[in-house]
């Protein structure tokens, strides 16, 4: 198969089918590099067609409180404000500049998330 940039939806359709096929193909042989480069025009057409907005700030406090099985009282010790979790959490009061370093720094919630109006 002949690698070229995608431009419609059949030829996106065309290049999964066929990356699904030689997917587990050696690197250093053909199959293996016309996978390296469908993976490459893949990940190109869905960039341009299929973005992915980052949820904002609250989502992105609950997501993470959940998938790291956080109490409220240890997003309190992050934040450094005891008293503004609930508030903060039902989108009475915004995040300070501290709260977003604090939320990146030890949760690892990307600032693009926490930056974000809301």
């Amino acid at each position: 198969m002949d690698v070229e940039i995608i431009k419609s939806k059949s030829q996106y359709k065309k290049c999964l089918i066929r990356f699904e096929e030689i997917f587990l193909a050696k690197s250093n042989t053909k199959e293996g590099k016309e996978a390296q480069l469908l993976a490459l025009v893949i990940k190109d057409y869905e960039d341009r067609n299929y973005k992915i907005e980052a949820p904002d700030p609250v989502e992105a406090i609950k997501y993470k409180m959940e998938q790291l099985n956080l109490s409220k009282e240890q997003l309190a010790e992050i934040l450094g404000y005891r008293s503004r979790v609930s508030e903060i959490l039902n989108r009475k009061r915004k995040l300070n500049l501290e709260m977003i370093r604090n939320l990146h720094e030890k949760l690892n919630i990307p600032l693009e998330s926490l930056i974000q109006t809301y």
